[in-house]
């Protein structure tokens, strides 16, 4: 499998395609990992909420593969939002993957009815600046909930992880974004109501042209938009 990587605005490298981790049973998700590294996956998407983090640290304590040639992703859960929470569950995810630092820790929903998003973020800042994470972001983040945690804290987020795909293509999003420097990582590639991104008919008439499967044309696509 062919990777490459995206710079972000924080100077960090992010590669892409990455092996998100949600529905996995922690029970199978090491066994997961160690083929998707034979396969050349470098970078892993795991969230507190996906309950597989214990699944992951195990994978990654016996891979081969150094660390610095890893990118581990997890994000933070709606019930430990909030500054003090924040510090304290982010180490629990620490202990959970037995990593020193994580690459990317993102807050997995704005959940403005709380209205904690803008602290947890002071918290995810904090952390990047003791060096326990290099890059921070947000997802499922709409612009308003961002252009917030700018006005606030000044700190533009690296990656705001979405959504995206040839049915919810969300360019209005995209163009803000690309403006603000914050990267797009899209999820759901395939859709997420049964994979019908892969019965689209212009997407099944490129398949059969360029002999492809249609999840192939799909992931052509999200790399080609520079996802």
């Amino acid at each position: 499998m062919t990777t490459d990587s995206i710079l972000l605005n924080d100077g960090y490298y992010m590669p892409r395609p990455g092996c998100g981790l949600w529905q996995i049973d922690n029970r199978d998700v090491d066994s997961l990992i160690r083929q998707a590294l034979k396969a050349g996956f470098r970078h892993f998407d795991t969230a507190q909420a996906y309950f597989n983090e214990d699944g992951v640290g195990r994978a990654l304590r016996y891979t081969e593969v150094p660390r610095e040639q890893l990118f581990i992703t997890s994000k933070i859960r709606g019930r430990d939002m909030g500054y003090a929470r924040t510090l304290v569950s982010f180490n629990e995810t620490l202990n959970r993957l037995g990593v020193e630092y994580l690459d990317l820790f993102l807050i997995h929903w704005p959940i403005p009815a709380k209205s904690l998003y803008v602290e947890t973020w002071e918290a995810l800042i904090e952390l990047k600046a003791s060096g326990l994470i290099r890059s921070i972001g947000v997802s499922n983040f709409t612009c308003q909930h961002i252009k917030r945690l700018i006005e606030e804290t000044g700190v533009v987020p690296a990656v705001n992880q979405l959504e995206l795909h040839p049915h919810f293509q969300q360019c209005d999003v995209r163009d803000y974004h690309h403006e603000a420097g914050i990267a797009i990582q899209s999820y759901s590639p395939f859709g997420s109501n049964g994979a019908a991104v892969l019965r689209n008919a212009v997407v099944m008439a490129l398949a059969r042209r360029h002999d492809h499967s249609p999840a192939q044309i799909v992931l052509r696509w999200h790399l080609q938009q520079g996802l």
